[in-house]
């Protein structure tokens, strides 16, 4: 079991969660939740040790698995190695029988060799090599990188294999921050089944609706400077969370109500002769004095897109075989899409097979080798991309207001300042040097981008990438009240049931056009 004893944090005068005392238990399944900025990676990284507490202590058990987000450590390492690394015990037996084995032999190097295949056979050491060869097939790694060195890999690559190395050696505990960040759909599914077979205690935090509903058993949720527990998954929380929350609130009204009349009482009869009665009352109005609400951390953006009032065309783009290659390597072949006013056209597939590729054709920023890419009549595309640099530059010095206003010729500051609020970049937020933004800030800033442009076409690779669940709530919205035309590419099951009403699925035998949503999709394909 995990267990925190009193632990509390804060920066400054800022309090994220204070005097905490909470056990997680083995068999259970942990949804750790709230907005950006709450401090769930934060509490994270004390359960971890890589972050001192205020004050407080925690307790953990001999085993723990650890997603880590330093690929930069790995780089040198084959793959193979970087798993197994996950049982630090097995590891450091491996690497010291391997260093053993290069000195002169003695009694003592003998009887040490004799207590390292001591460890190794207790930590199954002997099938390491099989057990993470499993794992890392589970998590879509081709057989071939295996003994590749990270470096060798895609990034995306890079962190599914740390995410094995978490899983791997029968960890007492799984500490899981984002684990299905760089992850396809087939992966995720993968990652559920094991989670759901896993006896060990997990803590996780993830902006996966979906993911979190599949997985946890359990949700601890920071908020009102506390860490509430709640039983069932994310959606059961939020609805005793709301519950607890109206009762509250009826229940300080109702208080206030009643203090109403007991004032009026003793503003009548206070010089009279009914002062026992009064004083009775005073007591009463002392007793009923309502504890003042903590305020809620969660903040919900308010996300509308707004399409031109110049209306397309019946066909908003057209694309005819379109081709592209990198290298020796062909990423999209002979592809041709017609995309119709009012369609949302969600595309999915695993990494690595050209997603991101055709949306940057459609969007107009990639030229296709072969084949074209046209625009219907009074057709605007507004594009959100999945490496955010390419549309805000870290070393730019502008502000985000500044950044904001540079979206639209002549907007008035009014109107950019509306938006950022709408975006949860109220008062100074609203200054933030963009370098210094998160990515959830990134992501929120770009979207304000798109709400304060014309468009009638939106194509968005990987938003909900750095949003938080709120968020991710709020852009699902958004999209489906949109009533111009959506693109998107997305591994996120909520997002996509709510928006997408057509598919263009990457398979392994080809590309699958569907005209339906993708619950129906994918039971067809089941």
């Amino acid at each position: 079991m995990i267990t925190l004893n009193r632990i509390s944090k804060s920066f400054g005068s800022r309090i994220l969660f204070d005097d905490v005392t909470i056990t997680f238990n083995p068999g259970n399944r942990y949804g750790l939740t709230g907005p950006n900025g709450s401090g769930k990676s934060t509490l994270l990284k004390i359960i971890m040790g890589l972050e001192e507490a205020t004050s407080g202590s925690v307790t953990l058990p001999d085993r723990v698995g650890i997603l880590r987000q330093n690929i930069e450590d790995f780089r040198e390492m084959a793959v193979l190695d970087a798993v197994i690394m996950g049982n630090k015990r097995l590891w450091n037996a491996l690497q010291e029988r391997e260093t053993l084995y290069t000195v002169e032999m003695s009694d003592d190097v003998g009887m040490r060799l004799g207590d390292l295949e001591g460890i190794i056979a207790e930590e199954n050491g002997y099938s390491a090599e099989t057990d993470a060869e499993i794992l890392l097939s589970g998590m879509g790694i081709p057989h071939e990188r295996f003994t590749q060195k990270m470096n060798a890999l895609p990034t995306d690559m890079q962190f599914r294999v740390l995410l094995c190395q978490a899983l791997f050696g029968d960890p007492q505990a799984l500490l899981l921050d984002e684990p299905t960040n760089h992850l396809d759909m087939e992966s995720i599914g993968w990652l559920e089944t094991f989670l759901h077979s896993y006896k060990g205690v997990l803590v996780v935090i993830s902006h996966d609706r979906h993911f979190l509903n599949a997985v946890t058993t359990h949700i601890a949720d920071i908020d009102y400077e506390t860490i509430i527990l709640y039983p069932g998954n994310y959606d059961a929380m939020v609805v005793a969370k709301t519950a607890v929350r109206e009762r509250s609130e009826l229940e300080a009204k109702s208080k206030e109500k009643k203090i109403s009349q007991l004032r009026e009482f003793v503003a009548r009869f206070g010089a009279g002769t009914r002062a026992s009665q009064v004083q009775s009352r005073v007591r009463e109005m002392q007793r009923l004095q309502p504890q003042e609400l903590k305020k809620s951390n969660i903040q919900r953006p308010y996300i509308r897109f707004i399409p031109t009032e110049k209306a397309p065309g019946k066909i908003v783009l057209k694309a005819h075989e379109l081709n592209k290659a990198f290298d020796d390597l062909k990423i999209i072949k002979k592809f041709s899409l017609e995309v119709v006013r009012g369609d949302k056209i969600a595309i999915i597939g695993n990494n690595g097979r050209g997603k991101t590729t055709l949306v940057k054709m459609l969007a107009g920023v990639l030229t296709p080798d072969k084949g074209s890419v046209e625009l219907g009549h009074q057709a605007v595309i507004s594009y959100f991309p999945q490496d955010h640099s390419s549309l805000i530059d870290k070393k730019n010095k502008n502000n985000a207001f500044e950044w904001l206003k540079e979206r639209r010729q002549g907007v008035y500051d009014q109107e950019a300042r509306s938006v950022l609020g709408k975006m949860l970049f109220g008062g100074d937020d609203a200054f933030k040097p963009v370098g210094t933004l998160s990515g959830g800030e990134t992501a929120r800033l770009i979207i304000a981008g798109m709400m304060l442009t014309e468009h009638n076409v939106l194509v968005l690779d990987e938003p909900n990438s750095h949003l938080d669940l709120e968020a991710v709530s709020a852009l699902a919205w958004g999209l489906s009240e949109y009533k111009g035309t959506v693109i998107l590419v997305s591994h996120d099951r909520d997002l996509l049931d709510t928006v997408a009403t057509k598919i263009i699925a990457f398979e392994d035998d080809g590309v699958h056009f569907f005209d339906g949503p993708l619950e129906e999709y994918l039971a067809k394909k089941g």
